[in-house]
């Protein structure tokens, strides 16, 4: 009987561990390949592990919530045929449990042990490879770091929370400050305390939307929010998607909607002024070399999710229409890769899906803008000719950008914002899809 072993995968760069959300098999039933054996939540986006073979579950190594580095064994398959002792590591990369495991591999390979906190038998919550990683670097014995306080779930010590504890620990006074004791203090529970009235209905935040709270926190404690609005006139474009729109559902089954042309407008105004398409480390500005542009959307359970389209300003207008909507399709349905909510280097969110004229949308960090599409209405305006000025009935949208004010200045973020709106209003009637 041969013995499959199915390994935490990698689900992105930046993601090092998952949480084991549920079993879906136990031990001792049967799975066919390709069955869902468990689901997995990571801070970026649920997941589901399915069965590389057909066999019998024999082994569970983890609970659920328990949180996994990736690269670990969580489960073993035993399949009929094969030898008895056939080596588990020769099976996985016969039958891999899905296209990311090689990189899970090699991320495990490269997972850096450290003697300063080996001893897991004296150790009370779990740390991450990152975090082990760090503390053999600064020489930080166990027996400090279990007094760190942490931020993540069940109080676990998150990255951020161990670098500003070494950050706090260089400083003279920081030696005459206690250290806490470990207790969890999501950053959304830091406001004024709040007493509920009788009859008022309490709702437990989801764990997806407590990261949608703890990450909008996050962005308004780190950049200095500057939100700037123009006004812009869309008519050439509702003309030309008028036009078109019943040809491209006929020949591609789609629909043609005015977001794929808002955002190759915007991602070609960030070819002009790429300073809005950056982050900010300390005091060194990153110009991102990738246009990758995060679309936010919103979930059916009212929760919010940001697929992001890779290399967006290498795409036609086609191209364009058709990772939109399949982003969105999937987001709404729960079929989104890791891979697909990974690397944005700026974010638009359509304020006008729900009749918003506009808004003041939350950076979406570590990006330093947002861009905001307000309702397309009709309206009438003054228009300005040789002949003088007229009253016009156009077609009429007010785009915002919510920027980081440590780099990204009025200057800078209203000539962004008026170079997407002259590529709108003078949108070539004449282009083909």
């Amino acid at each position: 009987m041969t013995r499959f072993e199915l390994v935490m995968p990698k689900m992105g760069e930046s993601i090092i561990e998952a949480t084991i959300i549920r079993w879906i098999k136990n031990v001792g039933d049967l799975v066919a390949e390709e069955d869902v054996i468990v689901e997995i939540a990571t801070d970026k986006v649920d997941s589901e592990i399915p069965s590389p073979v057909d066999g019998k579950l024999a082994e569970i190594f983890f609970k659920e919530g328990d949180v996994v580095p990736v690269g670990k064994i969580i489960a073993v398959i035993s399949v009929d045929g094969g030898e008895e002792n056939a080596e588990s590591q020769e099976s996985r990369q016969q039958v891999p449990l899905s296209r990311s495991e090689t990189k899970a591999e090699e991320a495990s390979s490269r997972a850096v042990p450290t003697e300063v906190i080996a001893d897991t038998a004296a150790r009370s919550r779990f740390y991450s490879p990152l975090v082990k990683n760090i503390a053999k670097q600064e020489s930080i014995p166990l027996s400090e770091l279990e007094q760190i306080p942490g931020t993540g779930k069940d109080g676990r010590l998150t990255r951020d929370d161990l670098l500003s504890y070494i950050t706090r620990r260089t400083l003279p006074e920081a030696k005459e400050v206690p250290v806490s004791p470990v207790l969890p203090k999501p950053s959304v529970q830091e406001g004024p305390m709040v007493l509920a009235s009788p009859g008022d209905e309490m709702i437990e935040m989801d764990r997806m939307r407590r990261l949608i709270a703890d990450h909008m926190v996050m962005s308004k404690k780190t950049s200095p929010h500057v939100t700037s609005f123009i006004e812009v006139d869309m008519s050439r474009v509702v003309r030309w998607r008028d036009k078109m729109k019943d040809e491209f559902f006929r020949r591609e089954k789609e629909k043609l909607t005015y977001t794929p042309i808002i955002f190759e407008a915007a991602a070609k105004a960030l070819k002009d002024y790429p300073g809005v398409n950056a982050s900010v480390d300390g005091y060194t500005v990153i110009i991102k070399k990738n246009i990758h542009i995060g679309m936010a959307t919103a979930l059916p359970n009212g929760n919010l999710i940001v697929p992001v389209i890779k290399n967006a300003d290498q795409k036609n207008l086609l191209g364009m229409a058709k990772t939109i909507n399949d982003l969105a399709n999937r987001a709404r349905t729960g079929k989104l890769e890791p891979d697909d909510i990974q690397g944005g280097t700026f974010t638009i969110t359509n304020l006008a899906s729900f009749g918003s004229l506009t808004g003041a949308p939350i950076i979406n960090q570590p990006q330093v803008a947002i861009l905001g599409i307000g309702v397309i209405r009709k309206r009438p305006v003054v228009i300005e000719t040789d002949e003088g000025d007229m009253i016009g009935i156009r077609s009429m949208c007010i785009l915002s950008l919510s920027y980081d004010h440590r780099v990204v200045d009025g200057a800078l973020g209203g000539m962004y914002l008026q170079r997407v709106a002259e590529y709108l209003e003078n949108f070539d009637m004449n282009r083909t899809v």
